[in-house]
């Protein structure tokens, strides 16, 4: 076939005087080399990690918008205080999207037979009309799979399992996950249920409650409720959970949940210790839907930790075995533990337009965008 010669690419940039700038780029089309492929994205997912480059600290309440309907551009004001933060981006035009999938139309030699299959990919810049990738960072999908079923079949499935496997790489038996009614909340949940885990749901209403009991959850707490830390605490107890993530990050949250550890600890020790447990309690934050400084007091003793977990570090701490193990997993399960629901479906120029930018910038629970590069 005729390759096109150039394609639509969204780009975000914070310009130095305090703007940031989002955009639609006619860039060249590549066509593949040796070990390459080109794929006509067709889905890709809106991801709290894509809002912090695409977005970050903007002010989309006070967005304007200009250009073309083809070609839109919408720009929003960065607050002054958050700009020292945005210094290694200032001025870089820089693409967005980390995973997305769709069918290859081009393949270098020797890859002919991926032609007319559809991958799923990660790796940057998966908010175009076309990518160009090496074949070997791909997975092919089944023959029944659609895009938007493997459109978010790398971020979130492997959080969800790296989750579980420094679980058991740290020494612990179970789980408090936070903001557990997402998409990868819910995945999190098959997974333990699948493999035996203990798993403690953290939601914000009696809604998120409801949603992961029905879906088998069988701890599931409400932070919304004034005395949750009491049935935290009796679930904390039941599991043996001394680990959390923690995708809220500002807050008090942390900080709670490392107490009822330390209470729940307290519940089964054998003799006093004015130093509190020796159980070792660990927060790792992975996220931040709340802004705010992360705010504790140290109520949980001494033998405690509180960090931050990224999911490509942990992939290349685990090393490339390890890493395809997981993924395989991904793979096998891909419409069953790794399935993803989506709440709305837009095109690029959709995704400029401010009351698109405002909702899929609430990052509310329960809420999943997917951009479709090829809907006009």
């Amino acid at each position: 076939m005729t390759l096109p010669a150039h394609g639509l690419q969204l780009r975000s940039q914070v310009t130095s005087d305090g703007r940031l700038v989002l955009s639609l780029a006619q860039v060249p089309v590549t066509p593949p080399g040796e070990g390459e492929i080109l794929v006509r994205v067709e889905a890709s997912p809106i991801n709290p990690s894509d809002i912090g480059l695409l977005i970050g600290p903007a002010d989309v309440s006070a967005a304007v918008l200009s250009g073309t309907a083809e070609q839109p551009v919408l720009t929003c004001p960065v607050p002054a205080a958050y700009m020292r933060a945005m210094a290694a981006r200032v001025d870089q035009d820089l693409p967005v999207g980390n995973e997305g999938a769709g069918a290859v139309i081009a393949a270098g030699a020797g890859l002919e037979h991926l032609v007319g299959r559809k991958v799923a990919m990660i790796g940057g810049a998966m908010y175009a009309q076309y990518r160009l990738v090496k074949a070997a960072d791909v997975l092919v999908l089944p023959a029944d799979a659609t895009a938007a079923d493997g459109a978010s079949c790398f971020v979130n499935p492997l959080t969800a399992l790296g989750m579980v496997e420094t679980m058991r790489r740290e020494g612990h038996t179970a789980l408090v996950h936070t903001a557990a009614a997402s998409n990868l909340g819910q995945m999190l949940n098959r997974i333990c249920l699948a493999d035996g885990v203990g798993l403690v749901n953290i939601v914000r209403s009696a809604e998120q409650v409801k949603l992961l009991k029905d879906m088998g959850a069988k701890h599931v707490i409400d932070s919304s409720e004034p005395d949750f830390m009491g049935p935290l605490t009796d679930a904390l107890v039941e599991t043996g959970a001394t680990l959390a993530f923690d995708a809220i990050g500002g807050g008090k949250l942390a900080g709670q949940i490392l107490t009822c550890m330390e209470a729940a600890a307290q519940k089964t020790a054998k003799e006093y210790s004015r130093y509190g447990s020796t159980v070792h309690k660990q927060v790792y934050i992975y996220g931040g839907l709340d802004m705010r400084p992360t705010e504790f007091n140290r109520g949980f003793g001494m033998a405690w930790g509180m960090g931050g977990w990224l999911l490509f570090p942990f992939l290349q701490k685990i090393g490339p075995v390890d890493a395809a193990r997981l993924r395989e997993r991904v793979a096998a399960e891909l419409k069953t533990t790794f399935a993803s629901r989506y709440t709305r479906e837009i095109s690029l120029q959709e995704a400029l337009q401010p009351d698109v930018v405002a909702a899929y910038n609430r990052r509310a629970t329960g809420e999943k965008f997917l951009i479709n590069p090829a809907r006009a």
